[in-house]
């Protein structure tokens, strides 16, 4: 699964957020957002019967597109979860016990943390990465200071109100992905919508790249 892992952040570290979406929409969105490119796809479980557009979504998309839930805070999630081939637990929260079942069961783990207090122990948990949450109390500044105590391998991932126009500060200060909510998909967006939000932080991180290299 760490293969898999690292594959797809070198390919494109964007995970996309789809709070409230519904079963029925789940096989057009997940259409629409692997054709423009992305690798990660998150169901929180605040959504409308979240497994099941986990389930269709797993069926429906190609072995290389992880899959998984949000908002986990259960470990009985995490058993439904892998049940419906989910691979991915993404939390707001750094519940250790939650974390090592979650390796346990070869998830994939993104942890929410906002101090280096719960990044530590998240990843002394087994964390695979870390979402930085929330990002609107987690600037670039802050990331920059984040990456200098965790390290150069570590991956971190500002999530919560992240917009095309912050990946590149946010890259240059040390991010590595991130999580992409409300600007991305919200309930009601049409799929045109959510298509040309994908295809503006797909643009968005390959001009960021880009402007790192250069």
């Amino acid at each position: 699964m760490k293969t898999l892992f690292d594959a797809a952040m070198a390919e494109l570290p964007l995970v996309a957020i789809l709070r409230g979406i519904t079963p029925d929409e789940a096989a057009p969105i997940g259409d629409l957002l692997a054709e423009a490119g992305f690798r990660f796809i998150e169901v929180p479980l605040t959504s409308p019967d979240a497994f099941t557009s986990i389930a269709l979504m797993v069926e429906r998309l190609s072995s290389d597109i992880i899959v998984g839930a949000g908002t986990v805070r259960q470990i009985s999630d995490l058993d439904r979860l892998v049940d419906v081939g989910g691979r991915l637990m993404v939390t707001p929260h750094a519940d250790t016990r939650l974390i090592r079942a979650a390796v346990d069961r070869k998830l994939i783990t993104l942890p929410g943390v906002a101090t280096p207090t719960e990044a530590f122990a998240a990843l002394d948990a087994g964390a695979d990465g870390l979402k930085l949450f929330p990002s609107e109390i987690i600037p670039p500044s802050v990331v920059k200071a984040f990456r200098t105590v965790v390290g150069p391998d570590v991956r971190l991932c500002p999530t919560g109100g992240i917009e095309p126009s912050d990946l590149g500060r946010y890259l240059a200060a040390g991010a590595s992905g991130f999580g992409l909510g409300g600007a991305l998909y919200r309930p009601g967006s049409t799929a045109s919508d959510v298509e040309a939000n994908a295809r503006a932080f797909v643009t968005s991180w390959q001009a960021a790249r880009r402007g790192m290299k250069g």
